[in-house]
Order: C-alpha cells, then sequence, then structure tokens
C-alpha cells in the first residue's frame, strides 16, 4: 500500500499541521473564495486544517479523505468547536456525489498524491464533471525542486504522558521518466525508550511542469487557467517560489 495515513502517520501530521496552521494557504483560499455562492469541496481534507477554519468563517464545505484516521482527527476536532461538517471516505478515483460544487479547492499539493499521469487526467476530468457551470478549481503543486530534495531525515515529537513519536523519511528512488518520487517514511510511538508500535508508508509523489499541468487542465475542459506563484494570485511562478498555485474555471456553455 502507499500514501494510506494510518493511526501514527495521521497522528503526526495533526500534530505537525494542526487545525489553523497556515503556509500563506489558508488566506490565500478564503480570499480567492470569498463571494463563493454555493457549496465547496475539498478533496483529501485531512485533518481539517483548512476546512474547519473556512467552515468557521461561514462557507458552506465539505470533504472527503481516503484515510479513515485522518477523517477522525477532522472529526474530532469538529465536535470540539460544536461544527456540523459533511465528511466522508472516498478515494480520488471513485469519489461521487448527487450535486454539483461551485468550487474544488485541494491546498498544500494533495493533487500530486495521484502518481499515474492517466489517472491524475481522469481526476480532473471528475472535477470537471462536479462542478457548477461557473465553478472553480484551486489546486497547489510543489515546485519541481521541492519534491525530489531530500527531505529532513529525521523528527520527533513529545507527547502526553511522555511519550515520544519520531518520523523517518529515506528516499528510496526518483523515476526521471514518470515524473515520481518514492520515499519510505517511518512513523514509530515510543515509551520509556521502548517501542510501541510502527508503520511503514511507501510515499509516493508526482511533480509537474507548470504548462504541463496547465495542458491537463485544459485537456479536462476547463478555461481560464491562471497559474500563481507563492500564493500571490495572478503573479507568475518564478525561481525559488515555494508553492505554485492553479486557479480555472468549469465554462459556463
Amino acid at each position: 500500500m502507499q500514501n494510506t495515513y494510518g493511526k501514527l502517520a495521521s497522528w503526526i501530521y495533526h500534530l505537525d499541521k494542526p487545525i489553523g496552521h497556515s503556509f500563506g494557504d489558508l488566506e490565500f483560499y478564503r480570499q480567492r473564495l470569498t463571494g463563493c455562492d454555493g457549496p465547496i469541496l475539498e478533496p483529501a481534507v485531512g485533518n481539517g486544517r483548512i476546512l474547519i477554519p473556512l467552515l468557521e468563517m461561514g462557507f458552506a464545505i465539505e470533504g472527503f479523505d481516503a484515510s479513515q484516521d485522518m477523517l477522525k482527527h477532522c472529526r474530532q476536532e469538529c465536535r470540539k468547536r460544536d461544527l456540523a461538517a459533511t465528511l466522508t471516505c472516498q478515494t480520488f478515483e471513485q469519489f461521487s456525489y448527487d450535486r454539483r460544487f461551485a468550487a474544488i479547492i485541494m491546498p498544500a499539493g494533495s493533487f500530486q498524491l495521484i502518481t499515474e499521469t492517466a489517472s491524475a487526467v481522469a481526476v480532473l476530468k471528475r472535477f470537471w464533471e462536479h462542478l457548477q457551470p461557473g465553478g472553480r478549481l484551486i489546486l497547489d503543486i510543489d515546485p519541481i525542486e521541492s519534491v525530489i530534495s531530500e527531505a529532513m531525515p529525521a523528527r520527533r515529537w513529545p507527547v502526553e504522558g511522555g511519550d515520544l513519536l519520531t518520523m523517518t523519511s529515506h528516499r528510496a528512488e526518483i523515476d526521471y521518466v514518470k515524473q515520481t518520487t518514492l520515499s519510505h517514511l517511518h512513523y514509530e510511538h515510543w515509551r520509556d525508550g521502548a517501542l510501541l508500535v510502527s508503520e511503514l508508508d511507501l510515499f509516493h509523489l508526482r511533480w509537474w511542469g507548470v504548462d504541463e499541468l496547465t495542458f491537463a487542465l485544459r485537456e479536462a475542459g476547463f478555461a481560464d487557467v491562471v497559474v500563481s506563484g507563492d500564493y500571490q494570485h495572478g503573479r507568475q511562478p518564478r525561481q525559488g517560489d515555494q508553492i505554485i498555485s492553479f486557479e480555472a474555471n468549469r465554462p459556463t456553455i
């Protein structure tokens, strides 16, 4: 299995990226969604880092995720805040709703979890089908250099009761033809120097060129594609940007 976000991975994600933590994306998406007249969908909603603040701001947003463990954190955080959220366990390739959305958002490079090109294009078409005419898709990707660079090899998180969570990352493969990376992510839960439980995630990512993803969006039926660097809407990406955002519309005709 790959990109599974099991119990330990989800716990660590929730500690490392708590609700409301922003890389600049929360402010960007709030601004881009202002005036959005209709429901919003967040695929790969995770622990609700973005969804919950947007709910608190009054946006009509719901989400899905393939990880039940991630959804558990999201539901718990919603209950703490007395928020009613519609959350379902679905995959990119098979998600389905009986209504269309005014916007679909994918912050933080989640789209790059889809590593097969044909699958990624098919998912873009599913997004198009689930948007209202005139609806918008907004998604982020990491620049190529961020994807292929080595991640921090070891990290740690002390937790309540004196336990320790750790994550170590090893880059196992870079495929320059398929434009994918494979990392081995080892998650471990320690107590008094003894290992209680561990998880291994075979973590795959795909990188995209700016023009390549623009063409893929147009091939899926989208129009008016705007590409932005570092959450500055309309400013063309440039060398050194940490994030690249794409916004595109489903035509009204």
